[in-house]
């Protein structure tokens, strides 16, 4: 007998249901995930349509999704340099392992460098995004955080082949008026 294999399709996120997302946040990560540091980076922002996914299976019920947001490295003299914040990458847990969440991540690199956005950044595992998809924590230390988070795990990756780094603190982006 074959393998089982899930059956699935990825598709922008903003064609699901925001109580559906809400819902498979809640069960991949705790509804306690809101204290999180990556929260705080990202506080206030939207997510970004073109860059966030979702895993939907053959019946067309949520399973998957990954979110995308407009933060920014702020220098001490208020200068920001702007970042793409990856994640969360959130898969139902009756359906992990199955290759969904990759599948984002395949989808989500392939955009953003379809598109030249500025560089992508996430909080992860830094042998499992960059074995697959070039994320390094070179360039990040002098990146600060509001919360704890491990050096080691604050990743980034240059869509264009530009290096990324500066310093200062990781945060929403702020719109200046001119």
């Amino acid at each position: 007998m074959a393998d089982r294999q899930d059956v699935s399709h990825i598709v922008p996120l903003d064609s699901q249901p925001e109580a559906a997302i809400e819902q498979l946040l809640d069960a991949a990560f705790g509804a306690d995930r809101h204290g999180r540091t990556a929260y705080r980076i990202r506080d206030g922002m939207p997510w970004l349509p073109a860059l966030s996914f979702a895993t939907v299976d053959a019946q067309g019920a949520l399973i998957g999704s990954l979110q995308s947001w407009p933060v920014a490295l702020t220098g001490e003299d208020g200068a920001q340099i702007p970042l793409i914040m990856v994640g969360p990458v959130a898969v139902d847990p009756a359906h992990q392992f199955g290759g969904h969440g990759r599948a984002m991540m395949d989808a989500v690199v392939a955009a953003a460098r379809a598109q030249g956005s500025e560089p992508l950044m996430m909080i992860g595992d830094p042998e499992y995004y960059g074995r697959f998809w070039g994320f390094v924590a070179d360039g990040t230390a002098g990146w600060d955080a509001p919360g704890p988070f491990e050096a080691r795990r604050l990743l980034a990756l240059s869509v264009d082949g530009r290096p990324v780094g500066g310093s200062g603190m990781l945060g929403p982006r702020i719109a200046v008026a001119a």
